[in-house]
């Protein structure tokens, strides 16, 4: 395909996302989970839930839910311990079907990659027989079911990846692109997370017709750094490449709160959710980090951080929670009043043997 003025080769993208993929690799394991509500965690008072089956989601279960919420919305939930060492293996397979296909396989997680074949491997000619492929070789070698999103940019392949799950694919051309994204709610934006999304709307910025609308100058005034990105996907555009062998080098989260906190004793129940999905992430990638650092927005937007470093990886969500805690405790009683918290776990090992025995230990405490 080529665009106007001087000829250039369209990028062809894949998304690969696994279907519900600690979950179903359990259903597929044990036949007594199939057709039930399956919750991958720990199930005591302060469990995570890390992957739900797609019969759970229907009763609202999802990765970083608490346990007892999980538990409250579906009594009938079965919860089960992670198998790390089976889910990484199952993982090393699907890369495998990847690799036959390009080099440039960029991984987000266990279950999760961009592919770009531009130029593949195996030339089936076209992006989509390539996905078709590759979803079927999973289903065959894996027993287990992907979604697959095709397009021109990692942008567009990932919104293709969740428009038909589960065991879907859909494509999005490049004539199609613009049109798709604007009727698309921000919300569903990738990088737009809840707090953004509302901020948005706030502006009157519902859709991503109604951000295409605005000029790069207003985004940057409302939403600093991330205008760029903003401007460019809301008109179908999105020029970061596919990384091969990118390593992850954090996993964090933040919020932005409605009003501005003032008092210590209000920290800890604003952070559960910030804490909750960080440690998610942590599990679902197999990610072991040395590092905690929070960060602390005041209302004139000034900003601080703190960190602290440990000889060996965070072990547990409560111990990320002590030490989070412990190093914002002497921000408080803040100079001013503070309108965003953020945690990030880093130095991460996640990548390596150590770090999946580490998330391994992990869960044996939890569950213990």
């Amino acid at each position: 395909m080529t665009g106007s003025g001087p000829a250039r080769t369209e990028r062809r993208i894949i998304h690969i996302d696994m279907d519900a993929f600690f979950a179903a690799v359990e259903q597929r394991d044990d036949p007594r989970l199939r057709g039930l509500p399956v919750a991958v965690g720990g199930n005591r008072e302060r469990g995570v839930v890390a992957a739900a089956s797609y019969e759970a989601r229907r009763f609202g279960i999802h990765s970083a839910m608490p346990s007892v919420t999980a538990r409250r919305q579906c009594p009938e939930l079965v919860f089960v311990p992670p198998r790390f060492d089976i889910y990484k293996a199952v993982s090393r397979q699907i890369h495998e079907v990847f690799a036959r296909y390009t080099p440039l396989i960029q991984p987000l997680s266990l279950d999760e990659a961009y592919l770009d074949v531009t130029n593949p491997r195996l030339d089936r000619g076209s992006a989509t027989a390539i996905a078709i492929e590759i979803r079927a070789a999973i289903r065959a070698e894996t027993g287990l079911t992907a979604s697959a999103g095709v397009s021109y940019n990692k942008f567009l392949a990932k919104l293709a990846s969740d428009h038909r799950k589960p065991d879907g694919l859909f494509v999005i051309t490049p004539k199609m692109g613009p049109g798709f994204v604007e009727t698309l709610p921000v919300q569903r934006f990738h990088g737009v997370g809840p707090v953004t999304a509302a901020r948005m709307q706030a502006l009157g910025i519902h859709t991503g017709l109604d951000l295409r609308r605005q000029t790069r100058a207003f985004l940057a005034e409302h939403f600093g750094k991330a205008a760029d990105y903003y401007y460019d996907v809301a008109r179908g555009e999105d020029a970061r490449p596919v990384e091969a062998d990118r390593v992850r080098k954090s996993v964090g989260a933040e919020t932005t709160f409605a009003r501005d906190l003032a008092r210590w004793e209000e920290v800890g129940a604003a952070l559960e959710p910030v804490f909750a999905k960080t440690w998610a992430a942590c599990e679902r990638g197999g990610y072991a980090g040395r590092t905690v650092t929070v960060k602390v927005k005041y209302a004139d937007f000034r900003q601080i951080t703190r960190s602290r470093s440990g000889q060996e990886p965070v072990a547990s969500r409560q111990e990320l929670e002590r030490i989070g805690l412990d190093l914002l405790r002497p921000c408080f009683p803040p100079p001013r009043g503070v309108r965003l918290l953020g945690v990030t776990i880093s130095n991460i090992a996640g990548s390596e043997p150590h770090g999946w025995a580490q998330m391994a230990l992990r869960f044996d405490r939890l569950n213990a």
